[in-house]
């Protein structure tokens, strides 16, 4: 497996911690309002991830945590600033943060459902590790990483010298791009250290501490979750391009700060999606939610593959055309799936079938071990479903062929279930006798008849070299 690594900014070769396994951390939501399309590329890219390696025999542990305190509405400074995103929208609600955090959190998980990606192991709250967070803390106060002033503790970044390794940032940069958009206030020893610890008596979610009351920075959180479920190191994190910079990047810092130990080994990003060519957000049109879109005729399962058929690192554009598109592809996966099931002529499975299969799973393999390469993977399903239609395979053979696509489908989770046809009954069947007598009587008006009957009767009959063949038209 050939995965492309923010940290070394190239595609390197996979090699776990512990052979056969990996430990892999998701970013996950903000529970301050329900998710929309452009926030489950990412979950996407995780679920993909994880997919693509158990596909391959590996036993994934996946963690993708909920952020309920301490996210700020301005968050691409290394300092993040504003309020509480949480916060604000409770006041906006005029509703408790905890109820919202609680209510959009079981929004997030219907999506998910919705979207049919299965559940990570475990989803650790921020407000239920504040403990394990307090202790980071403690940590990089004794070795001189951190300092407190008033009941704030920050992070001193001029004594993390390998801060930007991710993003690319250097310090001196820094300082003159966050020119006026960085807390200076006098309580820092530099305008771009990070808070760990916050005090603000007008918060509505507050814990004790050893430095009074008040609530976690945004950034300690995921340092302490990853640490508790996956341990001081682990192989892989993900995320969307704006947690890159400054959200991980602090992550670094801090936690290997506080254990001197290499945080992760691989760090996965992947792109924006785009309204327009720029990045999908509020001031920059209609952002639709999961639900919405379910709403407008779409499936999970079409949610999908648009966002399967692009690469996960490219922006990708979207708009509604481009879902229909994706919504005909899949319809046509599903046909595919559906014909193959009503082959009726029997036969034993041909040596050229099996080679076919065996050659494709080859190619799809190559294709998600090359950095998760999709459109080579989906190339290769087009490719064998165009090579099985030429070769008009038998019964066994087609059997054969589902069961395969149905085990790449493991990795895209798109195809609709599969419904076996199994016998018509006896009606249905005697009058699919009857127009294969009409036709060979030349009575095709009789034949013409017994095709629209069995169509209102939701049967549709495809004619071919090799006889009738049918499918049910809710396939």
């Amino acid at each position: 497996m050939r995965l492309y690594n923010s940290l070394s900014r190239s595609v390197e070769e996979f090699v776990p911690i512990n052979e056969g396994e990996v430990k892999m951390y998701n970013c996950g939501p903000t529970v301050y309002k329900r998710q929309h399309i452009g926030n489950f590329r990412a979950f996407m890219m995780a679920d993909l991830l994880r997919r693509a390696f158990e596909y391959q025999g590996y036993a994934v542990t996946q963690i993708m945590n909920i952020t309920d305190v301490g996210h700020l509405t301005e968050d691409d400074v290394v300092d993040s600033q504003g309020e509480d995103k949480l916060q604000k929208e409770a006041a906006r609600r005029q509703m408790d943060p905890w109820e919202i955090a609680r209510e959009e959190e079981k929004n997030f998980r219907d999506d998910l459902a919705l979207m049919e990606i299965p559940p990570a192991h475990v989803y650790p709250r921020a407000t239920d590790h504040v403990t394990e967070m307090i202790e980071m803390v403690e940590r990089l106060l004794e070795k001189g990483l951190a300092y407190e002033v008033d009941g704030n503790v920050y992070f001193s970044i001029t004594d993390w010298p390998e801060y930007g390794a991710l993003s690319g940032n250097r310090l001196e940069d820094l300082e003159v791009g966050a020119s006026g958009r960085v807390d200076d206030r006098s309580d820092k020893k530099h305008p771009l250290d990070f808070a760990l610890w916050k005090r603000d008596e007008k918060h509505l979610m507050q814990w004790d501490s050893p430095w009074g009351r008040g609530f976690p920075g945004w950034h300690i959180e995921c340092s302490a979750m990853a640490r508790k479920y996956l341990g001081d190191t682990f192989d892989i994190h993900t995320g969307g391009p704006d947690n890159k910079f400054p959200h991980h990047e602090c992550e670094i810092a801090q936690s290997e700060g506080c254990t001197g130990k290499q945080y992760v080994r691989y760090w996965i990003h992947c792109g924006w999606l785009e309204i327009g060519g720029r990045k999908m957000s509020k001031s920059k049109g209609k952002l639709y939610t999961i639900p919405e879109l379910l709403d407008m005729g779409y499936t999970g399962k079409d949610l999908r593959l648009f966002m399967l058929k692009q690469h996960y690192r490219a922006p990708l554009p979207f708009d509604l055309e481009m879902l229909d598109d994706a919504q005909k592809l899949r319809a046509k996966l599903n046909n595919f799936v559906a014909n193959e099931m009503g082959r009726r002529p029997d036969g034993p499975v041909t040596e050229h079938i099996a080679q076919l299969i065996t050659h494709s799973r080859t190619k799809f393999l190559e294709g998600l071990q090359d950095d998760l390469n999709t459109s080579v993977a989906f190339a290769v399903i087009h490719e064998f479903m165009t090579a099985v239609n030429r070769a008009q395979p038998s019964a066994d053979d087609a059997r054969c062929v589902v069961d395969f696509m149905n085990e790449l489908d493991g990795v895209f989770g798109i195809l609709d279930p599969i419904q076996d046809k199994g016998v018509l009954d006896a009606d249905i069947d005697a009058l699919i006798q009857e127009r294969i007598d009409a036709r060979a009587a030349r009575n095709f008006q009789r034949a013409d008849e017994i095709r629209d009957e069995l169509q209102a009767k939701g049967i549709t009959l495809i004619d071919t070299a090799h006889g009738t063949e049918w499918q049910r038209n809710d396939s």
